[in-house]
């Protein structure tokens, strides 16, 4: 069996800078240490930090007064961060740049009195924080079909914003849709789904069509990583989107001779190294990295624990 390995894939620089705020916080400030939801939406990175006595919470009441919070990667509304001063929490930052840049998006949009079409998931945290933004002005579209009923106080004052980790494919489809709907809708200076977003699935169009079987590393919840699987199996591959090597089935590999392995933003490069394993403890297999794009972005770290002494990374 014959193993693509393709590349881009993992980290990207917003996951790379979340998991090292909390590494530092971890290293160097006191104890309990919360976040506001899942840092990263990823399973093995989650539990990784629980072990490390990280507490997760949804509800900020959970958090006791006066604590030390992370906001994730994904973003919260300025709601969110009221009730954080509120309750007198140190509050760190850990939201990905790129999606920042939706934030102040959204709050100009509304601010000059646009209809902000956001298109993205429903419930994805990601979602809720930009919404949280100017909740009067936005509406959620989240598929083609949704323009058609689409109102607005004025045509010429509309504009769309997206999710940073959409398909591409998808986003373009609505967004054709809704300037056929508005001809006069405004679209952001610079294009919303992040770069990482878009390598990886570059990588996954490019490659997949060499391979019988793609396989995925990422968690259920990563939209990015759920995006990948989707697209090879659009173009008539199966895929799988796993964890880790316990997810694995020998059953899926009857007949096939080369695999595609890739991984989600959110997915650390142990578990694809693990898989590796697995294939070649099972199938002999050969691995052959494939590296369609070079990326070079890295984020700072949030100004709350800049000059901490960083300790050994945590995880790759």
């Amino acid at each position: 069996m014959k193993v693509l390995l393709a590349s881009p894939r993992g980290f990207c620089a917003g996951v790379n800078m979340a998991i090292e705020s909390l590494d530092l916080a971890l290293a160097s400030l006191e104890p309990p240490i919360y976040v506001y939801h899942e840092i990263v939406h990823n399973k093995y990175v989650v539990e990784h930090f629980r072990g490390r006595g990280v507490t997760f919470v949804d509800d900020l009441a959970d958090v006791p007064h006066r604590s030390t919070l992370l906001f994730s990667a994904h973003g919260v509304s300025p709601e969110v961060r009221r009730v954080a001063r509120d309750r007198d929490l140190r509050a760190i930052d850990a939201t990905c740049p790129l999606v920042t840049k939706v934030h102040l998006e959204a709050i100009k949009y509304a601010n000059a009195g646009f209809t902000i079409l956001l298109i993205g998931h429903e419930g994805h945290d990601e979602v809720i924080g930009t919404m949280g933004e100017a909740p009067e002005a936005i509406v959620l579209v989240e598929s083609p079909e949704d323009v058609a009923t689409l109102q607005v106080a004025d045509e010429h004052k509309v504009a769309y914003l997206t999710q940073t980790t959409l398909s591409v494919d998808d986003a373009n489809r609505i967004i054709d849709r809704l300037k056929e709907r508005f001809p006069h809708i405004t679209a952001p200076p610079k294009d919303d789904i992040c770069y990482a977003t878009q390598n990886r699935q570059e990588a996954v169009s490019i490659l997949s069509p060499e391979a019988d079987l793609v396989i995925v590393l990422g968690s259920q919840n990563s939209s990015n990583s759920q995006r990948l699987a989707e697209l090879a199996r659009e173009r008539g591959i199966a895929a799988h989107l796993i964890d880790g090597p316990a997810d694995l089935q020998p059953s899926w590999f009857d007949g096939v001779n080369t695999v595609l392995v890739t991984a989600g933003a959110s997915a650390p490069e142990q578990v694809v190294e693990d898989c590796l394993e697995w294939l070649r403890e099972r199938f002999n297999a050969t691995i052959e990295p494939r590296s369609i794009r070079q990326e070079s972005v890295s984020f700072p770290l949030p100004r709350e624990l800049r000059g901490a002494v960083a300790p050994a990374p945590s995880m790759r």
